[in-house]
């Protein structure tokens, strides 16, 4: 009863998410006006026209909305998964071999005294024609060297098992020791990574595009929405109000779906004992049926 509980409670904390980046990638479908058509009065009022009033421009702003979330989201999504995959084999990499742990947390020391705006607007004003590359650059220059320092620690004691320490003295090569006997023990901190470094990625994304740096995110997404209908919030707040709720609930109900997912996956954890008798193996994949 109680599992279940929490079964339903973890489907309830992930459906914010799930519902506007559902929203987002059939928005353009959904939209009940092209997203650059004028249909009224600069910042007027909602009505039966425009359910969120209009824009800077006269713009519906429900339907602005529903087309500038699926970029973003997109983006985003594909900026975690690599800055989480990439830091994950060089924290494995870092556990197995301490020389190189060693120069991950140099470069983690430089990124933090280094401010993120200042590497996005280097970055991107240097190479303005580099779009989305331009973001996963930075992503990974500022996301993965402190990414790669957690997954490091989580894989140290790992690292020094018994039965990695067997399969090096086996002669198995390195590559085998990260895919094989390091990284399927680390998918709790894969999947709360993922979530942390998506949030990160979402708010770079939109930094970026509030700066009006080169992305390749369309004219008209979230960010750029916010910036623009920044003067006229007075006269129709939802002109601004929609498109940062929008950013700020998928941040926070992701964070929240990965917290709890995790400590499902968590509780219902089963240790693989190694058969050679050097301790538990845990395969945290491995749950319970």
């Amino acid at each position: 009863m109680m599992r279940a509980t929490a079964k339903r409670l973890r489907l309830l904390t992930v459906l914010p998410a799930v519902l506007v980046s559902g929203l987002a990638i059939l928005g353009p479908a959904l939209a009940p006006h092209p997203a650059e058509t004028p249909v009224g009065i600069p910042f007027g009022d909602p009505d039966a026209t425009a359910w969120l009033g209009t824009d800077r421009l006269g713009r519906d702003v429900l339907s602005q909305l529903l087309y500038g979330g699926w970029g973003l989201l997109v983006l985003a999504a594909v900026l975690a998964v690599t800055v989480t995959a990439v830091s994950c084999v060089l924290g494995a990499l870092a556990a197995l071999r301490p020389r190189i742990g060693t120069l991950i947390e140099r470069a983690t020391d430089f990124v933090m005294l280094l401010p993120a705006v200042l590497g996005i607007l280097l970055v991107l004003t240097s190479w303005p024609d580099a779009g989305a590359y331009g973001l996963l650059v930075v992503a990974l220059l500022f996301g993965a060297p402190y990414c790669a320092r957690v997954f490091a620690a989580a894989a140290a004691g790992i690292a020094a098992s018994g039965y990695v320490e067997v399969a090096q003295a086996s002669g198995e090569t390195l590559a085998h020791l990260i895919f094989r006997e390091v990284i399927p023990n680390l998918r709790e901190v894969i999947l709360a990574q993922l979530g942390l470094r998506f949030v990160a990625a979402v708010y770079l994304v939109s930094t970026a595009s509030f700066l009006q740096l080169p992305t390749t995110l369309g004219a008209s997404n979230w960010a750029v929405m916010v910036r623009e209908n920044a003067s006229g919030m007075l006269l129709n707040p939802w002109a601004v109000l929609a498109p940062s709720s929008a950013i700020a609930i998928v941040a926070v109900s992701v964070n929240l779906a990965v917290t709890a997912f995790g400590r499902g996956w968590s509780s219902r954890r089963k240790p693989h004992v190694d058969p050679a008798g050097f301790g538990p193996k845990s395969r945290i994949g491995e749950v319970d049926s």
